[in-house]
């Protein structure tokens, strides 16, 4: 009888798993993460700065600072070189099968646009299987789960990585679009002062928006919340309320620099499923500042 037991629960436990592997989810909570690092198969990165990272983590989170995925201060959203890419992969010991969870800190919506820019990244290298902790360190605490102060360090890979242009459109491809050239639905994912032009990011140089752009803004899947994406199955009626037409055979984000874009990227292609989504990862800065055409300019 024991026996029988044993094999049934054993039996459960893999069914279990492999229910799992073969429903991964590209946005979990808690409780997905805890199974996965119970399972022993997935890497953690916590984006978080190295301060808050010592200060507690998810156990066995590797650190992985945002301000190592982006671009130098004078244009922050620029892609990175398929040199800093690998480097930044190889340091974090990945593979291209590697399974990827991205932590941060959960503190507010604009908080969810670096976890989604790392996801982006990830995506591009070509990693397959990547998911973002809903509401971050914030909702693991929430939900009693512990964290720990014991750093984390990486055996090296020696992977080698290049940033697929599947999800990226450049500055080249953006003004394709605006002379007519490509066919493109283009998104502002910031708040409305910035797409009228009465505000701009510090790094850029002038104000205003990209003509034509529909204007989507990041928090726009977070209602009821400050921390957790909440609207996963109503992104496409969001979307068609702020104009989106479904023929539409390329859609754009955009913001300043490649932040709150991702987190309408990740809305619209990895929550959606809608094809053809693409990130402008240098946004408005690199935009305004190479001296490209904006609407609403003041």
């Amino acid at each position: 009888m024991k026996h029988l037991i044993l094999t049934a629960l054993l039996a459960a436990s893999l069914s279990a798993s492999s229910a799992l592997a073969a429903t991964w989810n590209k946005l979990i909570g808690p409780d997905d993460l805890s199974a996965l690092i119970r399972g022993g198969d997935v890497t953690v990165l916590d984006i978080r700065d190295h301060k808050a990272y010592a200060g507690g983590h998810v156990a066995g989170a590797l650190s992985a600072p945002y301000g190592s995925w982006r671009g130098p201060k004078q244009n922050p959203g620029a892609r990175l070189s398929d040199a800093q890419l690998t480097e930044r992969l190889q340091s974090l010991g990945l593979e291209p099968g590697d399974r990827v969870v991205v932590t941060y800190q959960g503190a507010n919506t604009t908080d969810f646009g670096a976890a989604a820019r790392v996801y982006w990244t990830l995506k591009s290298a070509g990693l397959t299987e990547i998911a973002i902790l809903n509401g971050g360190v914030v909702s693991w605490v929430k939900a009693g789960k512990g964290l720990s102060q014991s750093p984390v360090i990486a055996e090296r890979s020696d992977a080698s990585f290049t940033l697929a242009e599947d999800w990226m459109i450049t500055r080249e491809g953006v003004q394709d679009v605006l002379t007519g050239a490509r066919q493109s639905t283009m998104i502002d994912a910031r708040p409305l002062v910035f797409w009228k032009g009465d505000k701009k990011h510090p790094a850029a140089k002038r104000a205003g928006t990209l003509e034509g752009a529909l204007q989507i803004t990041h928090d726009s899947w977070f209602p009821g919340s400050t921390t957790e994406v909440t609207a996963a199955d109503r992104v496409m009626e969001i979307a068609r309320e702020a104009g989106y037409a479904e023929d539409s055979k390329e859609l754009v984000s955009f913001c300043n620099t490649g932040h709150w874009a991702a987190t309408n990227w990740f809305a619209l292609s990895e929550l959606a499923g809608v094809e053809g989504v693409k990130l402008y990862p240098e946004s408005m800065v690199g935009w305004a500042n190479s001296g490209g055409a904006l609407m609403n300019e003041k």
